[in-house]
């Protein structure tokens, strides 16, 4: 079951996200693509119990 249906604070939902950053830098070091930090750092949230949707697309107003 993921974590996304247990109610949580912004606090507990940061510590997981950060707690799975540094171990991602800390596995791959610094100077890789974003891409490779992006697909790792989503397998590992999920891993976490983390819902995760990546390159989303959003609408946007440019110049309207």
């Amino acid at each position: 079951m993921a974590l996304f249906f247990k109610q949580m604070t912004e606090n507990e939902i940061s510590s997981i996200i950060i707690g799975a950053a540094i171990d991602v830098h800390k596995h791959l070091g610094p100077g890789i693509l974003e891409s490779s930090y992006e697909i790792c750092l989503a397998y590992e949230l999920r891993q976490r119990g983390i819902e995760v949707r990546t390159q989303v697309a959003l609408p946007i107003s440019y110049k309207e």
